[in-house]
Protein backbone atom coordinates (compact mmCIF):
# COMPACT_ATOMS: atom_id res chain seq x y z
CA UNK A 1 0.00 0.00 0.00
CA UNK A 2 2.90 1.94 0.86
CA UNK A 3 4.25 2.19 -3.16
CA UNK A 4 0.74 2.93 -4.36
CA UNK A 5 0.45 5.98 -1.78
CA UNK A 6 3.82 7.32 -3.13
CA UNK A 7 2.90 7.11 -6.87
CA UNK A 8 -1.02 8.74 -6.02
CA UNK A 9 1.14 11.58 -3.94
CA UNK A 10 3.60 11.73 -6.65
CA UNK A 11 1.13 11.83 -9.64
CA UNK A 12 -1.11 15.11 -7.31
CA UNK A 13 2.69 16.28 -7.36
CA UNK A 14 2.93 16.39 -11.40
CA UNK A 15 -0.74 17.78 -11.72
CA UNK A 16 0.03 20.48 -9.13
CA UNK A 17 3.20 21.79 -10.98
CA UNK A 18 1.63 21.60 -14.78
CA UNK A 19 -1.66 22.69 -14.16
CA UNK A 20 -1.97 25.79 -11.55
CA UNK A 21 -5.64 26.29 -11.52
CA UNK A 22 -6.20 23.30 -10.32
CA UNK A 23 -3.46 23.83 -7.50
CA UNK A 24 -5.64 25.04 -4.96
CA UNK A 25 -8.09 22.42 -5.00
CA UNK A 26 -5.59 19.60 -4.49
CA UNK A 27 -2.70 21.01 -2.21
CA UNK A 28 -4.94 19.94 0.72
CA UNK A 29 -4.75 16.52 -0.99
CA UNK A 30 -1.41 16.20 -1.28
CA UNK A 31 -0.64 17.27 1.95
CA UNK A 32 -2.48 14.68 3.02
CA UNK A 33 -0.62 12.16 1.40
CA UNK A 34 2.32 13.72 2.15
CA UNK A 35 1.51 12.88 5.57
CA UNK A 36 -0.21 9.21 5.18
CA UNK A 37 3.25 8.05 2.95
CA UNK A 38 5.51 9.23 6.15
CA UNK A 39 3.42 7.68 8.71
CA UNK A 40 2.96 4.43 6.71
CA UNK A 41 6.88 4.56 6.44
CA UNK A 42 6.97 5.14 10.15
CA UNK A 43 5.15 1.16 10.55
CA UNK A 44 8.21 -0.07 8.92
CA UNK A 45 10.01 0.86 11.67
CA UNK A 46 7.51 1.39 15.15
CA UNK A 47 9.41 -1.62 16.44
CA UNK A 48 12.50 -0.30 16.71
CA UNK A 49 12.58 3.72 16.71
CA UNK A 50 13.37 5.73 20.42
CA UNK A 51 9.80 7.67 21.33
CA UNK A 52 9.69 10.49 18.99
CA UNK A 53 8.13 14.15 20.84
CA UNK A 54 8.08 16.95 18.22
CA UNK A 55 7.15 20.37 18.63
CA UNK A 56 5.10 22.12 15.76
CA UNK A 57 3.07 25.15 15.68
CA UNK A 58 2.87 28.86 13.66
CA UNK A 59 5.58 31.56 13.21
CA UNK A 60 7.05 33.33 16.21
CA UNK A 61 5.06 30.90 18.47
CA UNK A 62 8.44 30.73 20.76
CA UNK A 63 8.90 26.88 19.24
CA UNK A 64 12.61 26.74 19.50
CA UNK A 65 12.73 28.75 23.28
CA UNK A 66 10.05 26.02 24.41
CA UNK A 67 12.54 23.31 22.27
CA UNK A 68 15.44 25.08 24.56
CA UNK A 69 13.83 24.78 27.96
CA UNK A 70 12.24 21.43 27.58
CA UNK A 71 15.56 20.05 26.56
CA UNK A 72 17.07 22.60 29.38
CA UNK A 73 19.89 23.26 27.07
CA UNK A 74 20.24 25.94 24.26
CA UNK A 75 20.63 23.59 21.30
CA UNK A 76 18.02 25.08 18.87
CA UNK A 77 18.63 28.40 17.70
CA UNK A 78 16.45 31.06 18.99
CA UNK A 79 15.69 34.48 16.25
CA UNK A 80 12.85 36.63 16.24
CA UNK A 81 12.74 36.74 12.53
CA UNK A 82 9.64 34.75 11.70
CA UNK A 83 10.31 31.78 9.30
CA UNK A 84 13.91 31.10 11.28
CA UNK A 85 13.57 27.66 11.61
CA UNK A 86 12.88 26.11 7.99
CA UNK A 87 14.70 22.60 8.92
CA UNK A 88 13.83 19.75 11.15
CA UNK A 89 16.22 19.63 13.93
CA UNK A 90 16.24 16.02 16.36
CA UNK A 91 17.70 16.05 19.44
CA UNK A 92 18.45 12.84 21.72
CA UNK A 93 17.54 13.04 24.89
CA UNK A 94 19.21 9.88 27.01
CA UNK A 95 18.97 8.53 23.37
CA UNK A 96 22.02 7.09 21.66
CA UNK A 97 22.92 8.63 18.14
CA UNK A 98 23.58 4.76 17.21
CA UNK A 99 19.71 3.88 18.38
CA UNK A 100 18.31 6.17 15.46
CA UNK A 101 19.92 4.59 12.06
CA UNK A 102 16.54 3.80 11.36
CA UNK A 103 15.46 7.37 10.79
CA UNK A 104 17.98 8.08 7.32
CA UNK A 105 15.55 4.90 5.96
CA UNK A 106 12.63 6.72 6.94
CA UNK A 107 13.38 10.39 6.21
CA UNK A 108 14.83 9.32 2.20
CA UNK A 109 15.29 11.48 0.09
CA UNK A 110 15.67 13.76 3.02
CA UNK A 111 19.94 13.27 4.11
CA UNK A 112 21.23 13.86 7.46
CA UNK A 113 23.74 16.45 8.05
CA UNK A 114 24.73 18.71 10.58
CA UNK A 115 23.59 22.22 12.30
CA UNK A 116 26.51 23.97 10.81
CA UNK A 117 25.94 23.08 6.97
CA UNK A 118 21.95 23.69 7.02
CA UNK A 119 21.08 26.53 4.36
CA UNK A 120 18.27 27.94 3.94
CA UNK A 121 18.96 27.19 0.00
CA UNK A 122 17.96 23.10 0.13
CA UNK A 123 15.16 21.81 2.23
CA UNK A 124 15.68 18.54 1.89
CA UNK A 125 17.67 17.87 5.07
CA UNK A 126 17.63 17.33 8.51
CA UNK A 127 19.79 17.68 11.65
CA UNK A 128 20.50 14.84 14.59
CA UNK A 129 22.17 15.33 17.75
CA UNK A 130 23.35 14.43 20.90
CA UNK A 131 22.03 16.82 24.58
CA UNK A 132 25.06 16.78 26.37
CA UNK A 133 22.95 16.86 29.49
CA UNK A 134 20.10 14.82 30.30
CA UNK A 135 16.16 16.82 31.19
CA UNK A 136 14.18 16.24 33.72
CA UNK A 137 11.18 17.48 31.62
CA UNK A 138 11.16 14.50 29.20
CA UNK A 139 11.80 10.90 28.90
CA UNK A 140 14.17 9.45 26.98
CA UNK A 141 13.01 10.65 23.49
CA UNK A 142 14.29 12.32 20.49
CA UNK A 143 12.37 15.90 20.59
CA UNK A 144 12.01 17.36 17.30
CA UNK A 145 12.07 20.95 16.52
CA UNK A 146 10.29 22.02 13.08
CA UNK A 147 9.36 24.71 10.94
CA UNK A 148 6.85 27.08 11.21
CA UNK A 149 3.56 25.45 9.06
CA UNK A 150 1.88 28.66 8.28
CA UNK A 151 4.37 31.65 6.47
CA UNK A 152 4.23 32.38 2.98
CA UNK A 153 7.49 30.46 2.22
CA UNK A 154 6.26 27.50 4.38
CA UNK A 155 4.99 25.22 1.14
CA UNK A 156 9.02 25.12 0.48
CA UNK A 157 10.12 23.10 3.50
CA UNK A 158 6.29 21.93 4.45
CA UNK A 159 7.11 18.61 3.38
CA UNK A 160 9.72 18.14 6.15
CA UNK A 161 7.32 19.12 8.61
CA UNK A 162 4.80 16.80 8.02
CA UNK A 163 7.07 13.91 7.82
CA UNK A 164 8.28 14.89 11.15
CA UNK A 165 4.65 15.36 12.38
CA UNK A 166 4.12 11.91 11.22
CA UNK A 167 7.39 10.17 12.97
CA UNK A 168 5.78 11.48 16.59
CA UNK A 169 4.33 9.67 18.94
CA UNK A 170 3.59 12.93 20.76
CA UNK A 171 2.58 16.34 19.43
CA UNK A 172 3.49 19.77 21.30
CA UNK A 173 1.32 22.38 19.90
CA UNK A 174 3.10 25.54 20.46
CA UNK A 175 0.98 28.40 20.02
CA UNK A 176 1.07 32.29 21.20
CA UNK A 177 -1.89 34.16 22.34
CA UNK A 178 -1.69 36.29 18.75
CA UNK A 179 -2.07 33.15 17.15
CA UNK A 180 -4.10 30.28 18.62
CA UNK A 181 -6.84 31.19 16.54
CA UNK A 182 -5.12 31.24 13.10
CA UNK A 183 -7.20 29.01 10.60
CA UNK A 184 -3.81 27.03 9.42
CA UNK A 185 -3.53 26.13 12.96
CA UNK A 186 -6.71 24.21 13.08
CA UNK A 187 -6.40 23.21 9.49
CA UNK A 188 -3.60 21.11 10.73
CA UNK A 189 -4.34 19.72 13.83
CA UNK A 190 -7.37 18.59 11.97
CA UNK A 191 -5.23 17.10 9.26
CA UNK A 192 -3.44 14.81 12.01
CA UNK A 193 -6.62 14.10 13.87
CA UNK A 194 -6.39 10.60 12.41
CA UNK A 195 -3.08 10.04 14.04
CA UNK A 196 -4.38 9.60 17.69
CA UNK A 197 -1.02 11.52 18.92
CA UNK A 198 -1.07 12.21 22.44
CA UNK A 199 -0.86 16.23 22.70
CA UNK A 200 0.27 18.67 24.40
CA UNK A 201 -1.05 22.51 23.89
CA UNK A 202 1.59 25.25 25.31
CA UNK A 203 0.21 28.75 25.38
CA UNK A 204 3.27 31.11 24.53
CA UNK A 205 3.70 34.74 25.71
CA UNK A 206 0.29 35.09 27.81
CA UNK A 207 0.11 38.05 30.24
CA UNK A 208 -2.00 37.96 33.51
CA UNK A 209 -5.95 37.97 32.77
CA UNK A 210 -5.99 36.69 29.57
CA UNK A 211 -4.72 33.29 30.39
CA UNK A 212 -9.33 31.90 31.46
CA UNK A 213 -10.16 33.59 28.25
CA UNK A 214 -7.72 32.05 25.89
CA UNK A 215 -8.18 28.45 27.79
CA UNK A 216 -12.25 28.86 27.07
CA UNK A 217 -11.49 29.99 23.70
CA UNK A 218 -8.95 27.24 22.66
CA UNK A 219 -11.47 24.49 24.05
CA UNK A 220 -14.42 25.98 21.89
CA UNK A 221 -11.92 25.80 18.86
CA UNK A 222 -11.38 22.44 19.34
CA UNK A 223 -14.29 21.05 20.20
CA UNK A 224 -15.11 22.47 16.26
CA UNK A 225 -12.46 20.48 14.53
CA UNK A 226 -11.88 17.92 16.66
CA UNK A 227 -13.62 15.13 18.06
CA UNK A 228 -11.12 13.23 20.75
CA UNK A 229 -10.84 15.07 24.10
CA UNK A 230 -9.11 18.50 24.62
CA UNK A 231 -5.63 17.87 25.85
CA UNK A 232 -3.62 19.17 28.31
CA UNK A 233 -2.79 22.83 28.14
CA UNK A 234 0.39 24.48 29.86
CA UNK A 235 -0.28 28.50 29.83
CA UNK A 236 3.07 30.20 29.45
CA UNK A 237 3.25 33.34 30.94
CA UNK A 238 6.05 36.19 29.46
CA UNK A 239 8.61 36.55 31.69
CA UNK A 240 10.05 39.92 31.49
CA UNK A 241 13.11 38.97 33.05
CA UNK A 242 14.46 35.92 31.44
CA UNK A 243 12.71 36.77 28.03
CA UNK A 244 12.31 32.86 28.35
CA UNK A 245 9.20 30.62 28.75
CA UNK A 246 9.10 28.73 32.39
CA UNK A 247 6.88 25.49 32.87
CA UNK A 248 5.13 25.26 36.10
CA UNK A 249 6.07 23.10 38.78
CA UNK A 250 3.19 20.74 38.75
CA UNK A 251 3.38 20.53 34.62
CA UNK A 252 7.09 19.44 34.71
CA UNK A 253 6.45 15.59 34.13
CA UNK A 254 3.60 16.05 31.87
CA UNK A 255 5.41 14.55 29.02
CA UNK A 256 6.16 11.63 31.01
CA UNK A 257 2.34 10.94 30.97
CA UNK A 258 1.71 11.19 27.45
CA UNK A 259 4.24 9.08 26.76
CA UNK A 260 2.60 6.26 28.16
CA UNK A 261 -0.85 6.75 26.59
CA UNK A 262 1.60 5.92 23.09
CA UNK A 263 0.01 2.71 20.93
CA UNK A 264 2.38 1.47 18.60
CA UNK A 265 0.68 -1.67 19.16
CA UNK A 266 -2.51 0.59 16.95
CA UNK A 267 0.44 1.91 14.39
CA UNK A 268 -1.60 -0.50 11.24
CA UNK A 269 -5.08 0.57 12.13
CA UNK A 270 -4.75 4.04 12.30
CA UNK A 271 -2.94 3.70 9.03
CA UNK A 272 -6.32 2.38 7.75
CA UNK A 273 -8.06 4.81 9.55
CA UNK A 274 -6.22 7.17 7.13
CA UNK A 275 -7.19 5.60 3.93
CA UNK A 276 -10.91 4.73 5.30
CA UNK A 277 -11.03 8.77 5.68
CA UNK A 278 -9.76 9.90 2.91
CA UNK A 279 -9.86 7.64 0.29
CA UNK A 280 -12.30 8.37 -1.62
CA UNK A 281 -11.52 12.28 -2.05
CA UNK A 282 -8.04 10.98 -2.95
CA UNK A 283 -9.12 8.95 -5.82
CA UNK A 284 -12.12 10.98 -6.87
CA UNK A 285 -10.10 13.26 -9.37
CA UNK A 286 -8.52 9.33 -10.52
CA UNK A 287 -12.38 8.41 -10.98
CA UNK A 288 -13.12 11.67 -13.00
CA UNK A 289 -10.20 10.51 -15.32
CA UNK A 290 -11.30 6.92 -15.65
CA UNK A 291 -15.14 8.21 -16.73
CA UNK A 292 -13.78 9.92 -19.32
CA UNK A 293 -11.82 6.83 -20.41
CA UNK A 294 -15.15 5.12 -20.47
CA UNK A 295 -17.04 7.89 -22.09
CA UNK A 296 -14.39 8.18 -25.07
CA UNK A 297 -14.46 4.40 -25.61
CA UNK A 298 -18.00 4.76 -25.79
CA UNK A 299 -18.55 8.01 -28.12
CA UNK A 300 -15.96 5.66 -30.64
CA UNK A 301 -18.21 2.76 -29.73
CA UNK A 302 -21.37 4.50 -30.91
CA UNK A 303 -19.60 6.63 -33.70
CA UNK A 304 -18.11 3.28 -35.22
CA UNK A 305 -21.18 1.75 -35.14
CA UNK A 306 -23.43 4.66 -36.91
CA UNK A 307 -20.62 4.84 -39.78
CA UNK A 308 -21.66 0.93 -39.97
CA UNK A 309 -25.39 1.57 -40.19
CA UNK A 310 -24.79 4.80 -42.99
CA UNK A 311 -22.28 1.81 -45.06
CA UNK A 312 -25.58 -0.55 -45.29
CA UNK A 313 -27.93 2.59 -45.82
CA UNK A 314 -25.91 4.49 -48.19
CA UNK A 315 -24.51 1.47 -50.56
CA UNK A 316 -25.64 -1.97 -49.17
CA UNK A 317 -29.28 -1.32 -49.33
CA UNK A 318 -28.92 1.56 -51.91
CA UNK A 319 -30.85 0.36 -55.33
CA UNK A 320 -27.81 3.13 -57.02
CA UNK A 321 -25.11 2.63 -55.09
CA UNK A 322 -24.95 -1.15 -54.93
CA UNK A 323 -22.26 -2.25 -57.04
CA UNK A 324 -20.96 -5.43 -55.87
CA UNK A 325 -23.62 -7.48 -56.78
CA UNK A 326 -23.81 -6.12 -60.03
CA UNK A 327 -19.79 -6.82 -60.49
CA UNK A 328 -20.79 -10.65 -59.62
CA UNK A 329 -23.22 -10.60 -62.88
CA UNK A 330 -20.16 -9.45 -64.87
CA UNK A 331 -18.48 -11.98 -64.06
CA UNK A 332 -21.15 -14.68 -64.44
CA UNK A 333 -21.58 -13.56 -68.35
CA UNK A 334 -17.56 -13.80 -68.56
CA UNK A 335 -18.47 -17.59 -67.40
CA UNK A 336 -21.25 -18.14 -69.68
CA UNK A 337 -19.31 -17.51 -73.00
CA UNK A 338 -21.74 -15.43 -74.51
CA UNK A 339 -20.73 -15.27 -78.75
CA UNK A 340 -20.23 -11.67 -79.11
CA UNK A 341 -17.29 -11.95 -76.95
CA UNK A 342 -16.23 -15.66 -76.74
CA UNK A 343 -13.20 -14.85 -79.80
CA UNK A 344 -12.25 -12.21 -77.08
CA UNK A 345 -12.04 -15.09 -74.68
CA UNK A 346 -10.59 -18.02 -76.63
CA UNK A 347 -6.87 -17.71 -75.02
CA UNK A 348 -8.02 -19.95 -72.33
CA UNK A 349 -10.93 -22.58 -72.23
CA UNK A 350 -11.30 -23.11 -68.52
CA UNK A 351 -14.11 -20.18 -68.27
CA UNK A 352 -13.11 -20.61 -64.06
CA UNK A 353 -9.14 -20.27 -64.97
CA UNK A 354 -11.06 -17.11 -67.31
CA UNK A 355 -12.58 -15.47 -64.59
CA UNK A 356 -9.26 -16.06 -61.71
CA UNK A 357 -6.79 -14.02 -64.44
CA UNK A 358 -9.35 -11.31 -65.69
CA UNK A 359 -9.79 -10.41 -61.59
CA UNK A 360 -6.28 -10.92 -60.50
CA UNK A 361 -4.93 -8.88 -63.11
CA UNK A 362 -7.61 -5.51 -62.68
CA UNK A 363 -8.05 -5.99 -58.75
CA UNK A 364 -6.65 -2.74 -58.66
CA UNK A 365 -8.39 -1.01 -61.52
CA UNK A 366 -11.90 -2.18 -59.63
CA UNK A 367 -10.51 -0.75 -56.53
CA UNK A 368 -9.73 2.63 -57.91
CA UNK A 369 -13.02 2.61 -59.63
CA UNK A 370 -15.13 1.44 -57.03
CA UNK A 371 -18.04 3.72 -55.77
CA UNK A 372 -17.79 1.76 -52.42
CA UNK A 373 -14.23 2.87 -51.68
CA UNK A 374 -15.65 6.38 -52.00
CA UNK A 375 -18.19 5.97 -49.70
CA UNK A 376 -15.86 4.54 -47.37
CA UNK A 377 -13.46 7.60 -47.53
CA UNK A 378 -16.62 9.54 -46.97
CA UNK A 379 -17.47 7.76 -43.85
CA UNK A 380 -14.11 7.83 -42.33
CA UNK A 381 -13.67 11.74 -43.05
CA UNK A 382 -17.51 12.18 -40.92
CA UNK A 383 -16.48 9.62 -38.17
CA UNK A 384 -13.24 11.94 -37.18
CA UNK A 385 -14.93 14.99 -37.97
CA UNK A 386 -18.07 13.88 -35.54
CA UNK A 387 -15.25 12.79 -32.85
CA UNK A 388 -14.11 16.19 -32.99
CA UNK A 389 -17.15 17.83 -32.73
CA UNK A 390 -18.28 15.77 -29.80
CA UNK A 391 -15.33 15.76 -27.79
CA UNK A 392 -14.94 19.56 -27.76
CA UNK A 393 -18.55 19.78 -27.14
CA UNK A 394 -17.37 17.30 -23.77
CA UNK A 395 -14.83 20.46 -22.87
CA UNK A 396 -15.48 19.98 -19.04
CA UNK A 397 -12.03 18.66 -18.26
CA UNK A 398 -8.46 19.12 -19.54
CA UNK A 399 -8.31 15.86 -20.95
CA UNK A 400 -11.79 16.56 -23.12
CA UNK A 401 -9.25 19.16 -24.91
CA UNK A 402 -6.23 16.50 -24.69
CA UNK A 403 -8.08 13.99 -26.87
CA UNK A 404 -9.33 15.90 -28.86
CA UNK A 405 -5.63 17.27 -30.09
CA UNK A 406 -4.67 13.61 -30.41
CA UNK A 407 -7.21 13.31 -32.08
CA UNK A 408 -6.14 16.41 -34.64
CA UNK A 409 -2.41 14.84 -34.39
CA UNK A 410 -3.05 11.42 -35.43
CA UNK A 411 -5.53 12.30 -38.30
CA UNK A 412 -3.47 12.22 -41.28
CA UNK A 413 -1.85 8.77 -39.67
CA UNK A 414 -5.44 7.12 -38.92
CA UNK A 415 -6.97 8.27 -42.91
CA UNK A 416 -3.55 6.76 -44.24
CA UNK A 417 -4.31 3.67 -41.74
CA UNK A 418 -7.72 3.26 -43.16
CA UNK A 419 -7.06 3.79 -47.03
CA UNK A 420 -5.02 1.17 -46.94
CA UNK A 421 -7.00 -1.03 -44.91
CA UNK A 422 -9.60 -0.56 -47.09
CA UNK A 423 -7.98 -0.94 -50.27
CA UNK A 424 -7.01 -4.05 -49.25
CA UNK A 425 -10.06 -5.21 -48.08
CA UNK A 426 -11.94 -4.30 -51.35
CA UNK A 427 -8.80 -6.36 -53.33
CA UNK A 428 -9.07 -9.26 -51.02
CA UNK A 429 -13.57 -9.39 -51.68
CA UNK A 430 -12.52 -9.79 -55.36
CA UNK A 431 -12.63 -13.48 -54.11
CA UNK A 432 -15.89 -13.35 -52.64
CA UNK A 433 -17.14 -11.61 -55.27
CA UNK A 434 -15.67 -14.24 -57.70
CA UNK A 435 -16.78 -17.08 -55.41
CA UNK A 436 -20.22 -15.53 -55.68
CA UNK A 437 -20.57 -15.40 -59.77
CA UNK A 438 -18.85 -19.41 -59.48
CA UNK A 439 -22.16 -20.13 -57.75
CA UNK A 440 -24.58 -18.66 -59.51
CA UNK A 441 -22.72 -20.62 -62.88
CA UNK A 442 -23.09 -23.67 -61.11
CA UNK A 443 -27.00 -22.79 -60.44
CA UNK A 444 -27.32 -22.05 -63.98
CA UNK A 445 -25.75 -24.94 -65.54
CA UNK A 446 -28.18 -27.15 -63.70
CA UNK A 447 -31.08 -25.11 -65.83
CA UNK A 448 -29.47 -25.86 -69.77
CA UNK A 449 -32.67 -23.87 -70.91
CA UNK A 450 -31.77 -20.86 -69.50
CA UNK A 451 -28.51 -20.58 -70.17
CA UNK A 452 -29.02 -21.70 -73.88
CA UNK A 453 -31.82 -18.33 -73.65
CA UNK A 454 -29.41 -16.31 -71.86
CA UNK A 455 -26.29 -17.07 -74.55
CA UNK A 456 -28.88 -15.83 -77.34
CA UNK A 457 -30.28 -12.68 -75.58
CA UNK A 458 -29.49 -9.23 -77.43
CA UNK A 459 -29.48 -8.10 -74.04
CA UNK A 460 -27.09 -10.52 -72.54
CA UNK A 461 -25.03 -9.80 -75.24
CA UNK A 462 -24.65 -6.26 -74.29
CA UNK A 463 -24.09 -6.90 -70.61
CA UNK A 464 -21.27 -9.35 -71.28
CA UNK A 465 -19.50 -6.59 -74.04
CA UNK A 466 -20.05 -3.92 -70.68
CA UNK A 467 -18.83 -6.83 -68.68
CA UNK A 468 -15.63 -7.36 -70.69
CA UNK A 469 -14.69 -3.50 -71.19
CA UNK A 470 -15.10 -3.30 -67.06
CA UNK A 471 -12.33 -5.97 -66.69
CA UNK A 472 -10.25 -4.80 -69.37
CA UNK A 473 -10.60 -1.59 -67.70
CA UNK A 474 -12.44 0.78 -70.27
CA UNK A 475 -15.13 1.56 -67.52
CA UNK A 476 -15.55 1.81 -63.56
CA UNK A 477 -17.85 0.07 -60.85
CA UNK A 478 -20.35 2.79 -60.83
CA UNK A 479 -20.69 2.69 -64.61
CA UNK A 480 -21.55 -0.58 -64.74
CA UNK A 481 -23.40 -0.90 -61.95
CA UNK A 482 -26.53 2.27 -63.60
CA UNK A 483 -25.59 0.52 -67.04
CA UNK A 484 -28.80 -0.34 -68.90
CA UNK A 485 -28.10 -3.81 -70.31
CA UNK A 486 -26.90 -4.99 -66.86
CA UNK A 487 -29.69 -3.55 -65.13
CA UNK A 488 -32.18 -5.16 -67.26
CA UNK A 489 -30.06 -8.33 -67.30
CA UNK A 490 -30.59 -8.78 -63.77
CA UNK A 491 -34.09 -8.25 -63.75
CA UNK A 492 -34.16 -11.64 -66.20
CA UNK A 493 -32.07 -13.40 -64.42
CA UNK A 494 -33.97 -12.59 -60.89
CA UNK A 495 -37.36 -13.45 -62.95
CA UNK A 496 -35.86 -16.84 -64.21
CA UNK A 497 -35.55 -20.50 -62.83
CA UNK A 498 -32.61 -19.28 -60.20
CA UNK A 499 -34.78 -15.94 -59.20
CA UNK A 500 -34.96 -17.44 -55.57
CA UNK A 501 -30.87 -18.40 -55.77
CA UNK A 502 -30.01 -14.75 -57.33
CA UNK A 503 -31.70 -12.94 -54.56
CA UNK A 504 -30.28 -15.34 -51.86
CA UNK A 505 -26.54 -14.56 -53.51
CA UNK A 506 -27.07 -11.13 -53.04
CA UNK A 507 -27.97 -11.01 -49.17
CA UNK A 508 -25.26 -13.57 -48.50
CA UNK A 509 -22.77 -11.53 -50.40
CA UNK A 510 -24.28 -8.48 -47.95
CA UNK A 511 -23.57 -10.13 -44.84
CA UNK A 512 -20.19 -11.13 -46.01
CA UNK A 513 -19.47 -7.43 -47.30
CA UNK A 514 -20.70 -6.08 -44.11
CA UNK A 515 -18.55 -8.62 -41.74
CA UNK A 516 -15.50 -7.92 -43.60
CA UNK A 517 -15.97 -3.92 -43.38
CA UNK A 518 -16.60 -3.98 -40.12
CA UNK A 519 -13.47 -6.68 -39.02
CA UNK A 520 -11.02 -5.33 -41.79
CA UNK A 521 -11.91 -1.80 -41.79
CA UNK A 522 -13.72 -0.26 -38.37
CA UNK A 523 -12.92 -2.79 -35.92
CA UNK A 524 -8.82 -1.78 -36.57
CA UNK A 525 -10.01 1.59 -36.80
CA UNK A 526 -11.80 1.96 -33.51
CA UNK A 527 -9.14 -0.09 -31.70
CA UNK A 528 -6.59 3.09 -32.77
CA UNK A 529 -9.46 5.68 -31.69
CA UNK A 530 -9.84 3.97 -28.54
CA UNK A 531 -5.43 3.93 -27.73
CA UNK A 532 -5.57 7.73 -28.04
CA UNK A 533 -6.79 8.05 -24.66
CA UNK A 534 -3.62 6.04 -23.41
CA UNK A 535 -1.63 8.81 -25.65
CA UNK A 536 -2.26 11.95 -24.26
CA UNK A 537 0.02 13.88 -22.08
CA UNK A 538 0.48 12.26 -18.19
CA UNK A 539 2.26 16.03 -17.23
CA UNK A 540 -1.54 16.85 -16.75
CA UNK A 541 -3.44 14.22 -15.63
CA UNK A 542 -3.33 11.23 -12.99
CA UNK A 543 -2.35 8.42 -15.75
CA UNK A 544 -3.89 5.79 -13.00
CA UNK A 545 -5.65 2.91 -14.74
CA UNK A 546 -8.96 1.84 -13.75
CA UNK A 547 -7.37 -1.91 -13.30
CA UNK A 548 -4.30 -0.25 -11.12
CA UNK A 549 -6.56 1.36 -8.93
CA UNK A 550 -9.43 -2.02 -8.79
CA UNK A 551 -6.53 -4.36 -7.85
CA UNK A 552 -5.20 -1.89 -5.34
CA UNK A 553 -8.63 -1.35 -3.54
CA UNK A 554 -9.22 -5.38 -3.74
CA UNK A 555 -6.39 -5.73 -1.43
CA UNK A 556 -6.98 -3.57 1.31
CA UNK A 557 -10.80 -3.51 0.73
CA UNK A 558 -10.84 -6.19 3.58
CA UNK A 559 -8.29 -6.24 6.55
CA UNK A 560 -7.77 -8.03 9.53
CA UNK A 561 -9.95 -7.62 12.89
CA UNK A 562 -13.07 -7.36 10.74
CA UNK A 563 -12.69 -3.34 9.45
CA UNK A 564 -13.76 -2.57 5.96
CA UNK A 565 -12.65 -0.07 4.56
CA UNK A 566 -14.68 0.80 1.64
Amino acid sequence: MLEFIAHLRQRYHVVLNSNPIEARNYQQTFEQLTLTEAFFRKGKFCETLPLQIAIIGPTQAGKSSLTNVFLQSQNAGVSPLAGYTVHSQGFCNDVELAHCKDLAAYFAPFVQISSDELSREHFNSYTLEKTVNSSQFLPPAIFWDTPDFDSIDSTDYREGVLKTIALADVIILAVSKEKYADQTVWDTLKLIEPLRQPTLICVNKLDSGSEVIILESLQEKWRDYRRDTFPEVIPLLYQQATKSPEIPTLQQRVLFGLAKKVQREKHHRREQKLLQMYWQDWTKPLRAEHEIYQAWQTLVDEIIQQALKNYQYDYLNHPRHYETFQQAIAALLLLLEIPSVAKVMMVMRNPFKKLRRLFGRNRSNLTASSNEMMMLTQLLTHTLTELAHQSLDKNTHSMWRELSEQLRENRPALLQEFNYAAEEYHRNFQQDVELAAQGLYSKLEEQPLVVNTLRATRITADAAVIALTLYTGGIGLHDLAIAPAMLMLTNLLTESAIGSQMKKVEANLKIEQLAAVKMQIFAPLAQRLHALSHQIKTETHFAISPERLAEVEIKFNEKPHGLRLL
